[in-house]
């Protein structure tokens, strides 16, 4: 595997090594790079340091990572909807229901085993060229790397928040306004399925913006800055506003008083978290212009939010239809 070179940004000053260098290579995972430095794989400034040392900024870093065994993935022809396609990159939009990465309960038909049919020359790069993930059942934009410079610098863009991602969700409650989660994300400690906000964890930041109001839930737009496992179901959760469907973050149906079947039936029937990723923007890795992609809602949100702005309109003669 290629050598690795980089300089810690002064912005990781005061954090463990393996938490600076997770956030630096977010293509591994905290626990392999662990496991690196404890190899002797990781130089920084050329000494072989500890996982929990902490850094100062502006060291250089070389790490040598372990070559590990390869799983056999099986090319499967399952359909993508590209939107687009150029020598360097493909950018996806994934339906909810596709598992990006195979993995424990997954082994196959995945976005990673469909990209291996569709580009056999994919298996080269890491993950098929997969530069970042989206939840099974987060439906949007994925983009992906199709040469290994390509994958790089979209990967040290993602590392340095410089790839846009703008997410439109259904939430929980009623919001008076916007506003800024800024609470750092870690495994949760009883339940491994499951992310918590704790002290102990990586940094993230999460925006978002009212788009619509209903009775008893916001339509939202979401802007990420960091990109931490399950970041906005997390965060909107911690913020009191839980995602309409999230079988992990959310809470009891709540179906507003006196509403019709129609969103009864909306909100009964939205069986998974209702987040989709609409925007992807990003400075190209080849001709080095700002690019930026879109991809509308799927059926079964634009369903929902019809529903619920339905219910939304005040009925005379039902004063419980009131907001």
């Amino acid at each position: 595997m290629t050598v690795l070179e980089e300089r810690i940004p002064e912005e990781h000053r005061g954090q463990r090594l393996d938490q600076a260098l997770a956030a630096l290579f977010p293509e591994f995972s905290r626990t392999r790079l662990k496991a690196w430095i404890e190899a002797g794989r990781v130089l920084v400034n050329g000494a072989r340091p500890r996982p929990k040392d902490l850094v100062s900024g502006g060291e250089h870093v070389r790490v040598e990572p372990l070559e590990e065994p390869r799983v056999a993935l099986e090319p499967e022809p399952i359909p993508l909807e590209v939107v687009h396609e150029d020598a360097a990159l493909i950018v996806i939009a994934k339906p909810a229901g596709l598992v990006v990465h195979p993995g424990a309960g997954n082994p196959k038909s995945t976005l990673q085993n469909a990209l291996l049919a569709r580009e056999p020359a994919l298996a080269q790069l890491p993950r098929a060229g997969i530069v970042h993930r989206l939840d099974k059942d987060t439906s949007g934009l994925l983009v992906v790397a199709r040469t290994a410079p390509a994958h790089a610098a979209l990967t040290k863009a993602l590392a340095r928040h410089e790839v846009e991602r703008e997410y439109e969700a259904i939430a929980i409650g009623v919001m008076t306004a916007g506003g800024t989660v800024d609470a750092p994300i870690d495994r949760h400690p009883v339940d491994r399925l499951r992310m918590a906000v704790r002290g102990s964890g990586r940094e993230a930041v999460t925006h978002y913006r009212v788009i619509e109001r209903f009775r008893a839930h916001t339509h939202v737009r979401v802007q990420l800055e960091t990109g931490r496992t399950h970041q906005i179901r997390v965060h909107l959760a911690h913020a009191g506003f839980p995602l309409v469907g999230d079988p992990l973050y959310g809470k009891r149906l709540v179906i507003p008083k006196g509403a019709g079947a129609r969103v009864e039936a909306a909100l009964r029937g939205f069986r998974r978290q209702a987040l989709h990723a609409a925007r992807l923007a990003f400075v190209h890795p080849v001709s080095g212009e700002r690019v930026e992609y879109a991809t509308p809602l799927p059926a079964d949100f634009v369903e929902l939010l019809a529903a619920l702005r339905e219910d939304a309109r005040p009925v005379a003669s039902d004063p419980r239809r009131r907001p």
